[in-house]
């Protein structure tokens, strides 16, 4: 921090304590750049000195007017504004940097209680703070300081002309942001597009400063953004990656001549009939975007039934043989899915809306579709009630929470059961309701059913992970898990997955009952990884050495059938968006693929995987976004300019999920 001194020269160093004072604007400087600073390199793991470099240049007019603020009234007030501000700041970096520990995205304005439902779990937290204390702490220095040395803090009161004076170098330095803005527009995520093209959040914190970011949050939610996809050049689907998308198994007939999975929408007819610039932009992406090959395993399921679960907290760490059997065999049959992945997208409500729409969620999407209650023509519930499925969704908490009581029925589902519309009189619903049960009670409403496809959400393996009185499920099963060489929440975490495994247990049992265990598929995604153990927790029971960015997200996708003798092993990459046009392929429900970011895994089109800060994983390497690093796997050749075509396409992708719903491009006529 650097310091004011006056005073005479000859007088004594030891009696100048008393003239030691720190000018307000150096203050002021500090506080902006260290909480910024800590932002950047604690919470969001960015260290990039160009990043750091803009991030300083941005912040410099905030200091200048904060510094304006504190130098304008007499000192007491000057004072006041500054410990509040500071307070201020100190209460909003740590809201954000708890938020975005959570759920792995910052807090946006556009979606003001969307997460309420999420930050109802206290102890959920209550355990996050505790975990992040240090964070934190690091957040509460500058206040600290400030609260204990105010005191020597030196204030002006301005006259006028310097009043005038430092008004007028405030808008010399705007100029100078606006011409720095314009010379930076080169690459996806460039100053001049994350200003005026694309609504990346933590893209703009890391160029921009947490401070102006929130300010761009806040003109966007009040005046709204339209978002531009570029569309000169769709790369992700036009790279060609031969041997790296494997798909081993059964044989099975291919198509003699290639086809794709596209409707005709009359792109061209819809372009003329409209003016609207932001519409036209989206008609043209779909019209570029490579369709889906309909291939040897389209079909490969049809006329059976279907069971979706939307596991809560389900991970590859919880598959073990002895404590998790059931989940162990069908993990390791049917279709083995070897490099999946389940991003974290704002808890719970985004996997589920990654799973049954094929779409990435951000915070403004999530709350597009809330809002507009679009119907989805081709969502998990509607696309097989088209073809003469009954559509059944179930969930055994709160039938309202997430808003489901109406995005249930934009996916097509219409008979929709939680707590509190009909569950809770079949089963007990005290905190936390047994997946168990729910399995138990509601098998007979569908399975007299011709045909049905049925959607579970389950709640048993939610956090948090103790064993004390927040988490009944994991003090069911301590004694089986007690013993075992891990933390505490890491063995409490194994508990809860033990009663999902004993869920499914119980619905393959209740199948083969009624007979129709062999005409029914079983498909399972976790909804997200358990996000309130810390990565070092999840190592502790991984079989290898996780990143929190990207691997902290590797999981499975359980796809499985009794009938399929030999499991078919499938190694490209995939993740929640591809979980729906993979189902829709394997059905043979005709659908366009175009209208999805997700794609069907087993087709010929290279495989992806898109996490919440920008950050992706294909067949050819992982791409971390905060630090521009792209790592090629081995023995891999990768195209020219392959990443930045990579980079262009996923931004395309969050641009176009969001636009197919303000536009509702989804409602397709069949």
């Amino acid at each position: 921090m650097l310091l004011c001194y006056s005073g005479n020269v000859g007088e004594n160093k030891f009696n100048s304590k008393r003239k030691i004072k720190m000018r307000v604007i150096y203050v002021v400087a500090f506080v902006i750049i260290y909480l910024e600073m800590i932002f950047k390199i604690v919470v969001l793991k960015s260290v990039r000195i160009d990043d750091i470099m803009f991030t300083l240049l941005f912040s410099m007019q905030i200091i200048m007017v904060l510094n304006l603020l504190c130098n304008v009234f007499k000192k007491k007030v000057s004072k006041i504004i500054l410990i509040i501000s500071t307070i201020i700041l100190t209460l909003y970096f740590s809201v954000q940097a708890i938020f975005y520990k959570l759920f792995s995205v910052p807090f946006s304005f556009m979606t003001l209680g969307l997460a309420g439902n999420a930050l109802d779990f206290t102890s959920i937290i209550k355990d996050a703070i505790l975990q992040n204390w240090f964070t934190l702490l690091l957040i509460a220095i500058p206040l600290i300081l400030i609260i204990c040395l105010h005191k020597k803090i030196q204030f002006n009161q301005f006259n006028r002309k310097r009043i005038g004076i430092w008004l007028l170098s405030i808008v010399m330095y705007l100029i100078i942001l606006v011409g720095v803005i314009f010379i930076d527009s080169k690459g996806v995520y460039s100053s001049y597009n994350l200003l005026f093209s694309i609504n990346a959040q933590e893209k703009n914190i890391e160029k921009f400063g947490l401070i102006n970011s929130t300010t761009i949050d806040l003109v966007r939610t009040i005046f709204g953004f339209e978002e531009k996809a570029a569309i000169e050049n769709n790369g992700i689907d036009e790279v060609k990656n031969g041997e790296q998308n494997e798909v081993d198994g059964e044989e099975v007939n291919e198509p003699e001549e290639p086809t794709y999975n596209e409707l005709d929408l009359r792109l061209e007819e819809l372009m003329a009939q409209t003016s609207d610039e932001g519409l036209k932009n989206v008609y043209e992406y779909i019209a570029n975007k490579k369709p889906t090959n309909k291939n040897k395993y389209t079909g490969y399921f049809k006329d059976k039934n279907l069971i979706f679960i939307l596991a809560e907290g389900f991970n590859s760490i919880a598959v073990d043989e002895n404590l998790t059997p059931t989940l162990y065999k069908l993990v390791n049959s049917g279709f083995v899915f070897n490099n999946f992945y389940t991003p974290v997208f704002l808890s719970t409500t985004g996997g589920e809306f990654q799973a049954t729409t094929g779409l990435i969620p951000t915070q403004n999407i999530l709350n597009l579709w809330k809002k507009n209650k679009p119907k989805i023509s081709y969502a998990l519930g509607n696309s097989f009630r088209k073809i003469g499925y009954t559509a059944n969704a179930y969930h055994d908490w709160t039938y309202t929470y997430y808003s489901r009581h109406d995005t249930m029925k934009t996916l097509g589902f219409d008979s929709y059961m939680g707590i509190g519309n009909g569950l809770e009189k079949l089963m007990d619903s005290k905190w936390i309701p047994r997946d168990v049960d729910m399995m138990n009670v509601t098998t007979d409403f569908y399975t007299s059913e011709d045909k049905f496809v049925t959607y579970y959400v389950t709640v048993s393996g939610h956090a948090p992970y103790n064993y004390g009185s927040g988490n009944s499920t994991a003090t069911r099963y301590k004694a089986e898990t007690e013993d075992l060489p891990y933390s505490t929440p890491v063995k409490a975490y194994l508990a809860t997955q033990m009663e999902l495994d004993r869920a499914l247990e119980t619905l393959i049992n209740k199948l083969n009952e009624k007979g129709i265990l062999d005409d029914t598929v079983i498909a399972l995604v976790g909804d997200h990884y358990p996000y309130t153990l810390s990565i070092d927790q999840v190592n502790e029971v991984s079989d290898y050495t996780r990143d929190e960015v990207v691997e902290v997200n590797r999981s499975n996708f359980i796809l499985w059938n009794s009938e399929m003798d030999e499991p078919v092993q499938v190694d490209k990459v995939g993740s929640q968006i591809d979980v729906l046009p993979t189902l829709l392929n394997l059905f043979g429900i005709e659908y366009d693929s175009r209208l999805m970011m997700g794609q069907d895994i087993l087709s010929d089109n290279p495989g992806v995987a898109i996490f919440s800060n920008r950050s992706w994983v294909s067949d050819y390497g992982t791409y971390f976004s905060s630090g521009k690093e792209f790592v090629p796997k081995e023995n891999v050749e990768i195209p020219e300019d392959y990443v930045g075509e990579m980079n262009r396409e996923v931004a395309n992708k969050f641009t176009m999920s969001q636009s197919f719903l303000k536009y509702n491009i989804l409602v397709v006529p069949y």
